[in-house]
């Protein structure tokens, strides 16, 4: 198989990653810019990268901003936000024809690497602030998406779920923010903020493509001017956290069906040599369609509408989905950990782990022909600061046995249940 690998620079207070590679037609650059998850200024965070994507100094309106990326023949750019353990990442992405595969060889990287530059570092103000106008947009915008995660009712389970689980911890701060602190935030409250966001948070360029790694460094140090001192994220936080007693908290609402989740304490962390034993684990007790959990709770004793576990690999979290008839909830409940207690145990087989490793392989490989793919599996071994080639992750759970998974599954710890029930249920 022929693998991709990466190659980085540290310049002019960045990381630049290049991940050279002719399976696309393109050049992708992704931005990562990170920061320590803090209450304080999670709302002004959630709001900016929508704020930024509206306008720039020499496009001000969202029409001559897309006016300008299609004349970089149909260039896409996205600007999103996302928790990742205890940090908050802000992430741009550039994506645009690669030149080399252009009829009349017109040069165009550098023109994008100007826009996307721009966008960060040179946005659209008025009166030494954002406009007014934009910021109400925006706020209006992403006043609906938070009230939306009350609406989607698997969403706020898990968000209480986490509220709950990780009281106290940094882990708990919403990343969408906080409605009742939008309302106060201005357009100069939130230039104040992205002032001092460019200048601390960490950042990353990755570039995914056909190219001269040596070509694009110089024209990303070229372009992307930054002082090269910064503070550093909060990097992967392990919580060593015994639990006495599992939490169970009951909350009720006027619904049909009851939202039953689970949050376990794994231990272990994605820079742990057993994180691809604790891979193998999720696979095999919630992770696909074949694994323990659809099949006993979904399939055999059909309690379930949706049940799966997926795991937080930066904060040492597994959390378990499943959607119920509220009056299941006990028979449901006891299903599930008997699961868990089936995988520390043990109790599967050679076959089913092999399935699961197959499985998990499989995603890989989708990944590596991903381009946003290749950068959000290179950038969380920049996050976890344990980096691995992509050969050597597959060979790693290649060779889990069945040892290492029980074993890693002893240091599972329940900590939190939530369930999210009708008014007339349990």
């Amino acid at each position: 198989m022929n693998l991709i690998e990466e190659q980085t620079v540290n310049k002019n207070g960045y990381h630049i990653h290049f991940i050279p590679t002719k399976k696309f037609k393109t050049l992708t650059f992704v931005i990562k810019s990170k920061a320590p998850l803090n209450k304080d200024t999670i709302t002004k965070r959630a709001l900016l990268p929508n704020v930024l994507r509206e306008a720039t100094k020499n496009y001000p309106s969202r029409t001559e901003l897309q006016l300008k990326l299609d004349d970089l023949y149909g260039a896409v750019l996205s600007v999103d936000g996302a928790k990742k353990g205890e940090d908050h990442i802000i992430s741009f992405r550039l994506e645009v024809a690669n030149q080399r595969y252009l009829p009349e060889k017109e040069e165009i990287t550098e023109e994008a690497l100007q826009l996307l530059s721009e966008l960060i570092f040179a946005p659209h103000l008025e009166n030494n602030s954002f406009a007014e106008r934009i910021v109400n947009r925006e706020k209006a915008s992403l006043k609906q998406r938070i009230q939306a995660i009350r609406d989607d009712k698997i969403r706020y389970a898990n968000m209480r779920l986490i509220e709950e689980m990780c009281e106290g911890e940094a882990y708990s701060i919403h990343v969408n923010g906080y409605e009742d602190e939008l309302e106060t935030i201005t357009g100069a409250d939130l230039f104040a903020y992205y002032k001092e966001m460019v200048k601390t948070d960490e950042m990353d360029i990755y570039v995914v493509g056909d190219m001269d790694p040596q070509y694009i460094e110089e024209a990303i140090t070229t372009i992307f001017e930054r002082d090269s001192i910064n503070k550093a994220g909060a990097n992967q936080t392990k919580t060593e956290k015994q639990v006495d007693k599992p939490k169970e908290i009951i909350e009720k609402e006027p619904i049909q069906q009851a939202k039953l989740h689970i949050g376990y304490r794994t231990n272990t962390v994605y820079s742990d040599k057993e994180y691809p034993a604790l891979q193998v684990f999720n696979g095999l007790f919630g992770g696909f369609p074949s694994s323990k959990l659809f099949m006993n709770v979904r399939e055999k004793n059909s309690l379930a509408y949706y049940a799966s576990s997926q795991v937080e690999s930066h904060k040492g979290l597994l959390f378990v989905f499943s959607g119920i008839a509220p009056e299941d909830y006990e028979k449901a409940r006891d299903i599930i950990r008997e699961q868990m207690q089936e995988m520390k145990a043990g109790n599967f087989t050679e076959q089913e782990m092999n399935e699961a490793k197959d499985m998990i392989i499989h995603y890989l490989r989708e990944t590596m022909d991903n381009n946003h793919g290749l950068v959000e599996l290179f950038y969380q071994q920049k996050l976890a600061n344990y980096e691995r080639t992509l050969e050597e992750i597959i060979t790693k759970i290649s060779a889990v046995t069945k040892e290492e998974v029980v074993r890693v599954g002893e240091k599972i710890q329940e900590d939190t249940l939530y369930l999210l029930t009708s008014e007339g249920g349990n």
